[in-house]
């Protein structure tokens, strides 16, 4: 099992957990890169730390965010790993547990689902800037805004409809517009 792997699953496991907006491998000014964080309903954030080894996984306590939570992201936390390799009474406080079984993960142990304190989500928010400003970055010369009506845009040349199989932005599903 490599660590890249076990990020994809623990993207598809967040996906299936119904996370819209799913980043993995971003930073941000906090200098926490999670490994995968997924974000639903209500600004419900769950955060996974990929181990495909026990050193790496011991070495993890070490990090400012284990040793301060409050400053973490993630409402929940888990760890994702080979089937049998961590164990539930050696996770931190309140995390939860994913195993990788070769197909998905499956959970061992749920987290706690209110972890994430003042501070941490000042910090989601950061990555969240930080990764929307990459996207901008990468459209350029366009600013974001103006690419987020690309819609107006195709209907303006459409003669006013949008082309057949493109919902208007008022009908689209986006839990985070409601």
């Amino acid at each position: 099992m490599t660590h890249e792997r076990l990020i994809k699953m623990a993207e598809a496991w967040l996906r299936r957990q119904r996370c819209d907006i799913v980043l993995s491998e971003q930073g941000c000014s906090s200098g926490e890169m999670p490994d995968a964080i997924g974000w639903k309903a209500k600004n419900h954030s769950i955060l996974i730390e990929c181990k495909v080894s026990r050193a790496d996984f011991l070495a993890d306590a070490a990090k400012p965010w284990r040793k301060d939570p409050s400053i973490a992201l993630g409402n929940e936390r888990l760890f994702a790993a080979p089937a049998g390799m961590l164990k539930v009474e050696e996770l931190p406080k309140g995390w939860g547990l994913l195993e990788a079984d070769g197909r998905g993960l499956k959970p061992v142990k749920r987290g706690l689902r209110k972890l994430r304190e003042a501070e941490g989500l000042m910090n989601e928010m950061s990555l969240l800037l930080a990764s929307l400003r990459r996207v901008e970055v990468r459209i350029e010369p366009q600013r974001i805004g103006d690419f987020l009506k690309w819609k107006n845009r195709m209907a303006a040349y459409n003669g006013g409809a949008l082309p057949e199989g493109i919902a208007a932005a008022e009908q689209e599903e986006n839990v985070h517009l409601a």
